[in-house]
């Protein structure tokens, strides 16, 4: 089972919004509890790689002098100009774009820690299932006795497919639990590897497959048809692109 507090309290400890006492509380959890300590590392890990890469600019000085004075001649003035000054529009439009640019960056940012997190709780889903006695819950290699032993285990209903044809056959399924919910783990075996698919219900617009890699495994994750799939295995990243191919068709 994975820890409930991985989500919304980590981030709110990490990005320091937690009143005192329940920051206090917090670290005493982090002490007994590997995967929040685990999270809480990839979060500060990421906020190292974006400063590194110096996401971030300044306002360049001349900007700021400019709005310093146009701020201390607006204070002089006891009466509005009837029309506003060609000056004070171009500062207006350099202001706005400043800050349209920082608010691309703190989207890009969310996204790139939302994407991290994600891939450090799968990994991690997926490490744990290689322990003896932990694949599968329901073992077979037929998809229409997988698929059916789902049914009022879970809210949504995942498919189930086999491509032993194709390389990939269907070893089993299990639940597992991923950033605080109960979702579907669908089970393949490629050549001696095991792929692990995990499977929930996302509102989410449709994505194109994104992927990465993380402690020697390799990930991707895309969303189709209202459900969003994440497959990791230690297998080469062709591999996954394959089996992604194979269950998007």
């Amino acid at each position: 089972m994975g820890c409930d507090r991985i989500g919304s309290v980590l981030h709110a400890y990490f990005d320091n919004e937690l009143d005192p006492i329940a920051a206090a509380e917090f670290e005493r959890h982090l002490a007994q509890c590997a995967e929040c300590t685990q999270g809480l590392e990839a979060l500060k890990s990421l906020r190292s790689a974006f400063n590194a890469g110096q996401l971030y600019q300044k306002t360049p000085k001349r900007l700021r002098k400019r709005i310093r004075a146009e701020m201390k001649s607006a204070r002089t003035l006891s009466v509005m100009p009837a029309s506003i000054p060609k000056s004070w529009l171009a500062l207006a439009a350099a202001l706005i774009l400043l800050a349209l640019t920082a608010w691309q960056v703190v989207i890009v940012r969310r996204s790139s820690m939302k994407e991290a997190v994600l891939a450090a709780e799968i990994v991690d889903a997926h490490l744990r299932s290689l322990q003896p006695g932990h694949l599968t819950d329901m073992v077979s290699t037929d998809q229409h006795t997988v698929k059916p032993w789902f049914d009022g285990k879970l809210d949504f209903s995942p498919p189930v497919k086999d491509f032993a044809e194709q390389g990939f056959s269907l070893q089993g399924g299990r639940l597992d639990v991923v950033q605080g919910r109960t979702i579907a783990a669908v089970v393949y075996a490629r050549r001696k590897h095991f792929v692990n698919v995990f499977i929930w219900p996302s509102s989410e617009k449709e994505a194109d497959p994104r992927s990465g890699s993380r402690q020697g495994y390799q990930w991707i994750d895309w969303r189709k048809g209202g459900m969003e799939f994440c497959a990791v295995a230690d297998t080469a990243a062709a591999d996954l692109k394959q089996l992604q191919r194979l269950l998007s068709d």
